[in-house]
């Protein structure tokens, strides 16, 4: 509220990706929307009926594109910026020199913290290009002053700044593991997505992890034939992948007590219905809860792990989701032949 244009400019695109990345083709159709604080209160109170704590997160300093659209001023150059019309990695972010920037963020989370009881908040601190910080004043002299040697250091002095903020009100901090580099805050938390190496890292410097890599824990990647299945962000992460994962392997044993666990991750920019977000979680997150449930005790053999499947495939059917089925049919028809 105390920032209206986030919503009233921030929250819509003019245009959309249609098709595969590659291909670059875009719609004309005005695309956009926002849950107001009531809408976001009412998501906490259900999860939290449910044993669920919902963590928002609040990404900085990149992928800021549609706030600068918003609020130029808050970025290197000044703007002007258009809200993204697909998905990606924009030069433009905060700049990390710029007093306006903190104030503004400070005032963003003072509101997500009055919604949201959650003790996390995650700031995100992926792909950030330091491009803009590389060529402004403002960056440059914020580097000076803080005896920083390289933009990576610039980014954990941004972080750490916040999470200290954060940390005053009660609140930790977690990241994606991005948030290693430069240094990491002395109280966050890391979500390791590109891979589990940086998520080994945080660990064994004594830092909270939860296992979330891309290969096999992207939900919006292929899980079948991508020929036969709707458009998808690419990759590809079979039922078979997800169940055979182990988030805590390569964890030196002195640190397994950092791993809280792991998540999946799926992104919506090619999902237009619930009915498709149900199609690409399940039956994956299914076998993830196998995964996290049981660890090392669940069954390895291909039968049980059938038996496992198969179980969860009947109460999804019970509940009226609309799974991907293409394993399941498979393997029925393999064994009728």
């Amino acid at each position: 509220k105390k920032y209206p244009k986030l919503t009233e400019v921030g929250a819509w695109r003019s245009a959309s990706q249609t098709g595969a990345y590659s291909e670059q083709r875009f719609d004309s159709t005005r695309h956009g929307g926002f849950y107001t604080q009531e809408e976001a209160r009412h998501i906490v109170d259900y999860a939290a009926k449910r044993g669920i704590t919902v963590i928002p997160e609040i990404e900085m300093p990149g992928h800021s594109l549609s706030a600068l659209a918003a609020y130029p001023e808050l970025s290197c150059s000044g703007g002007s910026f258009e809200v993204a019309h697909g998905w990606g990695v924009f030069d433009d972010v905060y700049c990390a020199g710029n007093p306006e920037v903190y104030t503004f963020l400070e005032g963003v989370l003072d509101e997500i913290m009055d919604i949201f009881p959650s003790p996390l908040i995650h700031i995100g601190g992926d792909e950030c290009p330091k491009t803009r910080w590389e060529t402004c004043s403002k960056c440059q002299l914020e580097m000076a002053r803080n005896q920083l040697k390289n933009e990576h250091e610039l980014q954990s002095h941004f972080i750490t700044r916040m999470e200290r903020y954060l940390n005053a009100h009660s609140r930790n901090i977690i990241g994606w593991d991005e948030i290693l580099e430069g240094g990491l805050a002395p109280n966050a938390a890391v979500m390791s997505w590109r891979g589990v190496t940086g998520g080994i890292q945080a660990a064994s410097m004594e830092h909270n992890v939860v296992m979330t890599p891309g290969k096999p824990l992207y939900f919006d990647h292929y899980q079948f034939n991508p020929d036969e299945e709707l458009v998808a962000i690419g990759g590809f992460n079979s039922l078979a992948d997800v169940y055979a994962f182990n988030p805590v392997a390569g964890v030196p044993t002195e640190y397994l007590g950092y791993i809280l666990g792991a998540q999946a991750n799926v992104w919506t920019e090619y999902m237009e219905t619930s009915d498709h977000v149900e199609h690409m979680v399940q039956p994956r997150a299914s076998a993830l809860s196998e995964v996290l449930w049981l660890g090392e005790k669940r069954p390895g053999e291909d039968a049980a792990f059938r038996q496992a499947m198969d179980y969860h495939v009947q109460r999804l059917k019970t509940m009226g989701w609309k799974y991907a089925p293409y394993e399941f049919e498979k393997i029925a028809t393999d064994e009728a032949q």
